[in-house]
C-alpha cells in the first residue's frame, strides 16, 4: 500500500493511510503500528500525530472531508440562476466519481459511518465535518424555488448515499450505473421537487 503525496505533510500521510487501511482492512485493522508500516514511517510516528485512536479517527475524518471537498466538487456547483439541469450534471457527476475513481475514499466513509454510531464524540465531529455540502446545497435548491429545502436536501442526500452504498457495498456491487444513469436518476427526482423551477 502506497498512499504518499510529494509534498503532503506527516499529518496528511497518516490521515490518507488511515483511509487506506479503512477501505482495505475494515475499522479493526486500523491501528497505529498499521499506519506506520503502511505508510513507510518509523514506529511510533503516527502516535506523534494522533496519540489516542480517537484523535486518529478525527484526524481520518477531516482529511476525509477535505477529500470528498474536491470529489464532491463544491467549487464546481452551478450558479442557481443556471437551473436544474446544470444541477443534475454537478451532483451526477460528483456521485460518479464516489462510485469510480474514488470507491475507496467511500468504503472508507461508511467505515467511519458507522464507528460513529458507536462513539457519541466522534459522530459530533463526524456530522460537522458534512455540513459544508449540506449547507450548500440547501442554499442552492432554496434559490431553485424549494418549497421544503431541508427535506429536498434530505431526500437527495438519501439518494446519493444509498445509491453509492448499493453500488460499492452492496447488492450492486458488481454493476456502477454509467453517468447517463446516475444523471436520469437525479433528474427525475429533482424535477419532482423543483416543479416550476428553470430547467436546462
Amino acid at each position: 500500500m502506497s498512499v504518499r503525496t510529494a509534498g503532503a505533510s506527516r499529518a496528511d500521510l497518516v490521515a490518507d493511510t488511515a483511509l487506506a487501511l479503512l477501505a482495505e482492512r475494515g475499522m479493526r485493522g486500523l491501528t497505529h503500528r498499521a499506519v506506520d508500516e503502511a505508510a513507510g514511517l518509523p514506529q511510533g510516528s503516527t502516535s506523534n500525530v494522533a496519540r489516542t485512536r480517537q484523535a486518529l479517527l478525527e484526524l481520518a475524518v477531516r482529511r476525509l472531508a477535505e477529500r470528498e471537498a474536491r470529489v464532491l466538487g463544491l467549487h464546481e456547483m452551478p450558479d442557481p440562476r443556471a437551473g436544474i439541469g446544470a444541477l443534475v450534471d454537478a451532483l451526477a457527476r460528483a456521485t460518479h466519481r464516489a462510485l469510480t475513481r474514488n470507491r475507496e475514499l467511500t468504503l472508507a466513509r461508511y467505515e467511519l459511518a458507522l464507528e460513529a454510531t458507536r462513539r457519541p464524540e466522534l459522530r459530533a465531529y463526524f456530522d460537522a465535518t458534512g455540513a459544508r455540502f449540506r449547507d450548500q446545497l440547501t442554499a442552492m435548491v432554496t434559490a431553485m424555488g424549494s418549497t421544503d429545502p431541508d427535506r429536498h436536501v434530505l431526500s437527495l442526500v438519501a439518494w446519493a448515499d444509498g445509491l453509492m452504498f448499493s453500488c460499492v457495498a452492496g447488492s450492486f456491487s458488481a454493476r456502477v450505473p454509467s453517468p447517463e444513469e446516475v444523471r436520469a436518476g437525479l433528474r427525475e427526482l429533482l424535477d419532482g421537487m423543483l416543479d416550476g423551477a428553470p430547467g436546462d
